[in-house]
C-alpha cells in the first residue's frame, strides 16, 4: 500500500487524535493482572494493541469492548494467566514484546512470544539481561525473537543501572517485579516515559521515583480501576508539524498526554520556532494532560543535543522533516537507539529525505540536516509507521507530490491516518492493497 500526498492547503479547527498506545499496552497488561474490572476509555484500537489483546485473551484473560475505544479487562490477579495453546503473535509490537517479556517471566507456564519478520528481528538482549538476573529463563533466537519464557521460575530482587535509557526495559523490570521476592532498584541513565509507573500507583503499588531511580518492593498486588487514556503526543505531534508548516491558519488538537517525560518534541519544536501553547493543563488520573494551540511558524535549524533524545524517542523522523523544512542547518545527535526500531531510522529518513533532494549528512549516532526546499518524489519507508507518517507530512509542503510505499503498518499507531488529513485538507490518497 502506499500513501500519495500533494502539496497542500490546509484548514485550521478541532482536530481528532487517537489514545496513547504506550498508556494502552499498560492498561490492558496491568488490568489483567489486577484484582478486579478495570475500565478503559480513550483506548487506542491500533494493531499493536490488538495484539496485546489477542495474547491476553489466549491466556485466558476476558476483555470486553462496548466501543473502539472503550475497553474492560476483567483481571484475574497476578497468578490468574493461564497456559495458551499456541505461541503469542504479538505482530510488529515492540512495545508488547519487552513488557511481555517482564509480566511473564514469573508465571507457572512457559510461552513463546513471537511477531512478524521486523519484530523478529529487533533486538532482545537488552531486557532479557536484567530479567535473568533477577532469576528468569528466557531462550531466544541470538539476542532477538522468538523468546521462549521458560515458567516455574523463582524471581528474586534486583539493582539494576540501565546501560542505555529504555522505558520499555524499565517497565520491564517492573512488571517482573510484582512476581519477585525482594526489592527492585533501577537507576535510568537518563529520563525515560514513566507512564508505568504512574500506573502502577493508580493501582495501588507503593513504589518510590528520585530524580534517577525507581524503587519498589517485590510481591505486591494490582487492585482494578478507571483509566482515561490521553491522546498520543507521538500521533499529535504530526498534526503540530502539518499545522506549524501550514499557512494562515490554527490547529487544537485537545486531551493530548503532555507528560513531562514525552513533550521532548514539543520542546525541540518551540526552540526551532513553532508556536504551540499548552491550554487547559488537568489530569486523566495520574497523567497531565492540555490542549494544544498550533499556529504556522517558520522554523530555523537548530543543535539537538542527546539530553532531549529520551524526552522524544519516538519523534525523531518527523523532527528529521521539521529539519528539512527549516532555515539552516539541523544536527542530530546521540540517537543511535534509532538504528534498532521498526527500520534503522537514521539510514531510512536520510534516504527518503535524498530522495525529495535534501541534503543529509548521515553519521554513525545521528544526521546533520541541511533544511531548504522538499521537492516531489518516491520514498520508501521500510515499514515503518512513523517514517511513513513523516514524510505524508513533508508532502503538504513538497514542490510536487511524495509518494510513500509500504504503508501498511500505519494502523499499528494511527488508525485513521489518512481521514485525520483530509479533514484538515491535506490531499492524500492511498492506492494498492495491504499485503
Amino acid at each position: 500500500m502506499q500513501f500519495t500526498v500533494e502539496p497542500s492547503a490546509l484548514k485550521g479547527g478541532s482536530i481528532t487524535v487517537p489514545g496513547d498506545k504506550s498508556i494502552s499496552h499498560r492498561a490492558l497488561m496491568l488490568g489483567a493482572v489486577a484484582e478486579g474490572r478495570t475500565d478503559v476509555s480513550g483506548f487506542l484500537p491500533g494493531q499493536d494493541c490488538l495484539a496485546t489483546i489477542g495474547a491476553l485473551r489466549a491466556m485466558g484473560i476476558q476483555i470486553e469492548h462496548s466501543s473502539d475505544t472503550e475497553v474492560s479487562i476483567h483481571g484475574s490477579g497476578l497468578h490468574g494467566l493461564s497456559d495458551p495453546d499456541a505461541a503469542l503473535d504479538l505482530g510488529n509490537s515492540g512495545t508488547a514484546m519487552r513488557l511481555f517479556a517482564g509480566l511473564l517471566c514469573g508465571q507457572s507456564f512457559s510461552t513463546l512470544l513471537s511477531g512478524d519478520e521486523s519484530l523478529n528481528a529487533r533486538p532482545m538482549g537488552r531486557v532479557i539481561e536484567p530479567l535473568t538476573l533477577m532469576g528468569a529463563q528466557i531462550e531466544d533466537n541470538d539476542g532477538k525473537p522468538p523468546l521462549r519464557i521458560i515458567g516455574g521460575r523463582q524471581l528474586g530482587g534486583l539493582v539494576y543501572r540501565l546501560p542505555v535509557a529504555s522505558a520499555q526495559v524499565k517497565s520491564a523490570i517492573l512488571l517482573a517485579g510484582l512476581y519477585a521476592s525482594g526489592e527492585i532498584a533501577v537507576f535510568e541513565a537518563a529520563v525515560t516515559r514513566d507512564h508505568t509507573e504512574r500506573m502502577l500507583r493508580s493501582m495501588g503499588v507503593a513504589l518510590s521515583q528520585g530524580e534517577s531511580q525507581i524503587m519498589m518492593n517485590g510481591g505486591q498486588t494490582l487492585k482494578g480501576t478507571d483509566i482515561r487514556v490521553p491522546v498520543d503526543l507521538s500521533s499529535a505531534a504530526f498534526i503540530v508539524l502539518a499545522a506549524t508548516l501550514a499557512e494562515g491558519i490554527e490547529v487544537t488538537i485537545t486531551g493530548v498526554g503532555v507528560n513531562p517525560t514525552r513533550t521532548g518534541v514539543l520542546d525541540i519544536l518551540r526552540e526551532m520556532g513553532a508556536d504551540i501553547s499548552l491550554d487547559n493543563v488537568r489530569l486523566y488520573g495520574e497523567e497531565p494532560v492540555a490542549d494544544l494551540n498550533v499556529r504556522p511558524a517558520v522554523l530555523q535549524g537548530i543543535m539537538v543535543y542527546p539530553a532531549m533524545v529520551s524526552l522524544a524517542i519516538d519523534e525523531f523522523p518527523l523532527l528529521f522533516v521539521a529539519a528539512a523544512c527549516a532555515r539552516g542547518k539541523t544536527t542530530f545527535s546521540g540517537i543511535a537507539e534509532l538504528r534498532v526500531k521498526e527500520s534503522d531510522r537514521i539510514a531510512t529518513m536520510a534516504e527518503g529525505l535524498r530522495a525529495l533532494s535534501v541534503s543529509v549528512d548521515e553519521t554513525e549516532d545521528g544526521a546533520v540536516i541541511h533544511g531548504g526546499k522538499l521537492y516531489g518524489g518516491t520514498v520508501n519507508s521500510h515499514g515503518d509507521h512513523r517514517v511513513a507518517m513523516s514524510f505524508a507530512i513533508a508532502g503538504t509542503v513538497a514542490e510536487w507530490a511524495v509518494i510513500i510505499e509500504d504503508t501498511d503498518t500505519v494502523e499499528t499507531s494511527f488508525p485513521g491516518f489518512v481521514d485525520c488529513l483530509q479533514s484538515m485538507g491535506v490531499n492524500i490518497r492511498i492506492s494498492g492493497q495491504p499485503a
